[in-house]
């Protein structure tokens, strides 16, 4: 069982949520915006978050924003866009459901989050990966160019700690989609060619041109 907060406006959404959370074994407590769930959260006893994105109050992106890594997110929004979905899954949330939902796949979602959550909740030590004149340290989110640090998302420097892993193996989409959001995620292949022409970007911008695209298969680190 795990302890759950729902935050959103609509109050017959909460009360969806609430049933099937409850059905399914959890402990769920009810936000109606985004600054009483801060204060909530603040509080702290609470396993995950179902967050809605557009609230009085805060939004759940500006809390999502102020939480990061504070507690799991699981974002509940009518706002379905794909570009929508990468902004949340960006900005730190660990998954992304879209309105109208399925309460089954909500739970379903929770109860991923929570798996993936708590096997990583103590994770050994990892080493750092070294490409090019690249340093990637996973354990502290930090990626430098030549002894300069680079700014990069969550999700990019999963994908470039993938790509250097595999030094010189091409990658496919799907094979990324699987190693940075594991399989509970929906993420389509367009998804992964942002995220890496984005990293790419920067990458080229600090003087290490280091991922090649590979048409018709996918992408690798040289």
């Amino acid at each position: 069982m795990a302890a759950v907060l729902v935050v959103d406006d609509d109050a017959h959404i909460r009360e969806v949520a609430r049933f099937a959370l409850v059905r399914a074994g959890h402990s769920v407590e009810l936000a109606g915006d985004g600054a009483s769930a801060a204060d909530r959260i603040d509080r702290g006893g609470l396993d995950l978050v179902v967050l809605d994105v557009l609230m009085p109050e805060l939004d759940g992106l500006t809390l999502c924003r102020q939480l990061r890594g504070r507690v799991p997110i699981v974002f509940l929004s009518s706002r379905g866009e794909e570009a929508d979905r990468v902004l949340g899954l960006d900005l730190g949330a660990d998954d992304y459901v879209t309105k109208p939902f399925s309460p089954r796949e909500l739970v379903s979602r929770v109860a991923a989050v929570l798996r993936r959550t708590m096997a990583e909740a103590v994770p050994a030590p990892r080493p750092m990966l070294a490409i090019s004149s690249i340093t990637i340290d996973r354990d502290r989110h930090a990626v430098s160019v030549a002894g300069t640090p680079l700014a990069v998302t969550t999700t990019e420097l999963r994908l470039l700690a993938t790509l250097a892993l595999h030094k010189g193996r091409v990658l496919s989409r799907d094979q990324l989609i699987a190693t940075v959001y594991g399989d509970d995620h929906h993420i389509s292949a367009r998804t992964i060619d942002t995220h890496v022409r984005n990293l790419r970007a920067k990458l080229a911008a600090a003087g290490a041109p280091v991922i090649e695209t590979v048409h018709g298969v996918g992408y690798r680190c040289s």
